[in-house]
């Protein structure tokens, strides 16, 4: 099985809770949005990685799957 390693950028912060149960996946604030990144082993985690976001009622404003394994260089 290959895991795929994600970006997924959302308005504002992230809800307390809305990374539970995705223990792999780091996040780190920028100055209007929060980057999440790290790995998901199927389509379907992401699906319910998404669906979790929605029920926080998180805006996303982009999912990208990343070609490298490493996560994104963070600013400053």
């Amino acid at each position: 099985m290959t895991v795929h390693h994600y970006e997924i950028r959302i308005a504002g912060v992230v809800p307390p809770g809305a990374l539970a149960d995705f223990e792999h996946l780091s996040s780190y604030d920028q100055p209007v949005q929060t980057v999440v990144h790290g790995p998901l082993r199927d389509q379907a985690a992401l699906r319910r990685f998404l669906d979790r976001l929605q029920v926080f009622g998180v805006k996303v404003l982009e999912v990208r799957r990343l070609r490298v394994c490493r996560p994104p260089r963070r600013p400053g």
